[in-house]
């Protein structure tokens, strides 16, 4: 492991990571039939509403549903190839040089959220339409948009947004707080990339902040498996716990439970 520019360098024992980490795909499927035409139009789309964001004073995103879509058929039919890119995150990085984050909430949108609602989603934003995702995946065929659409009309984001905390967990937000430290230029992709590729695995409604604590987290049970702080460990797993859908919650339960006996 590397100092932060001081000079002085160090080794830690290598160790299995677990999670995040763990994941190796041995048969990746094939490629999709590219479409130049189609892959084009959609393009070419996605710069017009960025370039009328670009140019409208105080723009209130009000095409973002529009783009999500388009986002979603240019990594569906992967036609980034068009220009000669190497991923679906270097066409985002093109495009969203100051964060890809908000694109993939703009994709979660278009997939997550019912079409009844979609049209009434640029009067209340795109960040709230994001909370409004965390709802409908927890809620599914339950998820009445309706009336959570009116409570975000109705009420201040941050408002909205502990609203939504509180619907999902029973109570109230966590407190919370920033923390700030220092990167060097050459490490922000990596960091980046590393959050961005938790958040889709995760799901891209978690926050930065969540997608990082799993990262770590990850990384400290597997540095305490062999003999390390069982806390850490326990910790670590309970987090992840958290993460599953119901079902699969009710599974892990069963297998340790028989593991146990």
């Amino acid at each position: 492991m590397r100092g932060g520019g001081s000079g002085h360098s160090f080794s830690i024992k290598e160790v299995n990571l677990i999670g995040l980490a763990g994941l190796i795909v041995k048969n990746p499927p094939m490629l999709p039939r590219l479409d130049p035409k189609r892959a084009r139009l959609v393009i070419a789309k996605i710069d017009s509403i960025l370039a009328w964001e670009n140019s409208v004073e105080n723009p209130r995103d009000s095409k973002f549903v529009e783009l999500g879509k388009y986002l979603c058929k240019v990594r569906a039919g992967q036609y980034w190839r068009m220009e000669n890119l190497k991923s679906f995150d270097d066409f985002l990085e093109k495009r969203f040089p100051e964060s890809r984050r908000k694109a993939y909430y703009l994709m979660s949108i278009h997939e997550h959220l019912p079409k009844q609602i979609k049209q009434e989603l640029p009067e209340i934003g795109w960040a709230k339409a994001a909370e409004l995702v965390k709802v409908a995946r927890s809620d599914r065929d339950r998820f009445d948009g309706t009336a959570w659409v009116a409570k975000a009309r109705t009420m201040p984001r941050e408002e909205f947004r502990q609203e939504v905390e509180k619907h999902l967990t029973g109570e109230a937000t966590e407190a919370s707080d920033i923390i700030y430290f220092k990167l060097y230029k050459s490490q922000i992709p990596v960091v980046e990339e590393a959050i961005e590729t938790a958040a889709l695995m995760l799901g891209s409604d978690r926050s930065r902040g969540y997608c990082l604590e799993m990262i770590c987290a990850d990384f400290l049970a597997g540095a305490h498996a062999s003999g390390g702080n069982p806390d850490v460990v326990l910790n670590a797993i309970v987090r992840t716990y958290w993460l599953l859908e119901p079902k699969h919650q009710v599974e892990f339960l069963a297998k340790v439970q028989t593991r146990a006996a």
